[in-house]
């Protein structure tokens, strides 16, 4: 993936959808919002309405778990009902014109859901549990990404992924969206990782053999620049959990996921 930087973004998480931030306004006698001091929101009760919007458990394994009831599960289930109509009606538009249509989904919280390493490590990000966490290939799914991306298949969608995950991640990767049900177009023809040591060519102008300088912006709009121009796709939709899955254009619509708990520029 992951996380050049790493901040707490519930407000920004929980406006896509129009849901309200949960205990705001407590963290100093007088202090209504964050915007209304200098003083930064306590991290102590932002981390409860993480906690609150999640609706988090620990199961009996003692893997924290996102509750189907809860604030985040309502929003993106009405995200997954405005991208199927939308899909529906896009790609039978298109086909029509004779276009190929197609989707791009990020995969880290936009496919497979983190929570439980983010509890783990107290939302703060080292590499080697992220890689550690990641090759165990037992994360749940993001509520109903699955079957959205069987759907968009189902509409004669071609269904792209274009992750920030590392290249060396792939197998882990392909073997823990197969455990969540998302086992469409799982080649190295449609996932697309990062490949510090042999970018492709089509990133020349950030990342040439052994140098990578590549924004997350740069890689994800010139994978979605390449499926456009050189594969010959209409991307329709394009879905992530962070604004720079979505920043760059190379697509028609763009769904922002909620993540309350990092922040990727």
């Amino acid at each position: 993936m992951h996380k050049p930087l790493r901040m707490a973004a519930v407000t920004a998480a929980c406006a896509v959808a129009g849901a309200a931030l949960y205990g705001a306004g407590a963290a100093t006698a007088g202090q209504s919002t964050a915007n209304s001091t200098h003083e930064p929101y306590n991290i102590g009760l932002l981390t409860k309405d993480i906690d609150t919007y999640y609706g988090t458990t620990r199961d009996a394994d003692g893997v924290y778990q996102a509750s189907p009831d809860s604030p985040y599960a309502k929003d993106l289930a009405r995200i997954d009902a405005d991208a199927k109509k939308y899909i529906d009606k896009a790609a039978r538009k298109a086909l029509h014109k004779g276009e190929k249509p197609a989707v791009v989904f990020d995969i880290d919280d936009t496919l497979l859901l983190s929570l439980d390493y983010e509890k783990k490590t107290n939302y703060t990000f080292n590499s080697a549990t992220w890689a550690e966490y990641v090759n165990r290939a037992d994360r749940p799914a993001v509520f109903g990404s699955p079957e959205l991306v069987r759907y968009a298949e189902s509409k004669g969608v071609e269904v792209f992924y274009n992750s920030g995950l590392a290249e060396s991640q792939r197998s882990a990767a392909v073997e823990n969206l197969k455990k969540v049900g998302v086992e469409v177009n799982l080649d190295a023809d449609h996932m697309f990782l990062k490949d510090k040591a042999d970018p492709p060519a089509y990133l020349a102008d950030c990342a040439t053999p052994g140098t990578w300088n590549c924004t997350t912006v740069q890689y994800k709009s010139g994978t979605r620049q390449h499926i456009e121009d050189d594969l010959g796709y209409e991307i329709i939709a394009n879905f992530g959990d962070q604004y720079s899955d979505l920043e760059g254009g190379h697509a028609d619509r763009t769904y922002k996921l909620p993540n309350p708990t990092y922040f990727v520029s």
